[in-house]
Formats: structure tokens, C-alpha cells, sequence
């Protein structure tokens, strides 16, 4: 994982990227797959992610589950990372009910900055709203953008 950001591109896209997605990038066997150009994605500077102190906390707890037997350097690298080429955002709290209330804060995450998606794999965890993609749309979109 490159620390480098490549910014070919002026205006990258904004999103809170869920800890789902994270964590299924960096387990994957494969490069090809859309969770890990997701996160390819940031390093390169065509998403900037948006994160709040709490997203970070759950971040790091949830890297460091043994049952993901993933490296120290790897999780330091990508915490590093959002930290660096993302934006903090402060959100303000919403009247929203979800089926699991500990998402709400990537929720009103990407509600703050105007434009913003918010990519997870549990498209179920969240109400059907257009700003709330999956990885693979949330490629598509980039993909699509990048053409025009």
C-alpha cells in the first residue's frame, strides 16, 4: 500500500468510505476487485475520504481484530492515509433511525460535505438514498467521470 498521491485529477471525489469496505479490501486475495480500487482510489486521489475522530476509533478497534490477522504496518499505513489525504467533518446530528444506530455517524459523515457519497457493502444497514453506493457503483461513477 503507497502512501503517494497521485492527483492527475482536479476535483476528487468525496466520500466516508464504511469499515466494511476496508476491511474486505485489504482481506482480499484479489486486486481486481472493487473494494480494493475503492481504496486504490484514495491512495491515488481520486476519492478523498471524509472521516470524523469516532470513524478512525472504529477504524483502528476493528483493524486490530485478531480474527483479521492483519499487519500493524498495514493498518498504520492506511490510518495514515485517511488521515493525510482526507478531510475531518464534523457532522451534526440528524433524526435518522437506522436498523444499526452505530453507522449513523458515516451516515451524517457524508451529509456534510455537499456532493459526497457514502460506499459500504451493507447497502441494507442504511436508507435508500442516492449519495449511498457500493463499491462496485461507486467505481462505475469514477470510472464514468474519468471518460467524460
Amino acid at each position: 500500500m503507497q502512501l503517494e498521491q497521485k492527483r492527475e485529477y482536479a476535483m476528487p471525489f468525496h466520500a466516508v468510505i464504511d469499515t466494511n469496505v476496508i476491511i474486505s479490501a485489504l482481506i482480499s486475495k484479489k486486486e481486481d476487485t472493487a473494494t480494493v480500487k475503492v481504496i486504490r482510489a484514495v491512495l491515488e486521489g481520486y476519492i478523498t475520504p471524509l472521516f470524523t475522530h469516532e470513524i478512525l476509533e472504529e477504524y483502528d478497534e476493528v483493524l486490530h481484530r485478531n480474527k483479521f490477522h492483519l499487519r500493524e504496518k498495514t493498518i498504520q499505513k492506511l490510518l495514515t492515509a485517511f488521515r493525510v489525504f482526507g478531510a475531518e467533518v464534523f457532522p451534526k446530528p440528524t433524526l435518522e433511525i437506522l436498523p444499526d444506530m452505530d453507522d449513523l455517524v458515516f451516515y451524517e459523515a457524508a451529509l456534510e460535505v455537499e456532493g459526497a457519497y457514502l460506499i459500504t457493502g451493507n447497502m441494507k444497514h442504511y436508507p435508500a438514498r442516492d449519495f449511498i453506493v457500493s463499491p462496485a457503483d461507486m467505481m462505475r461513477i469514477l470510472n464514468d467521470d474519468i471518460r467524460a
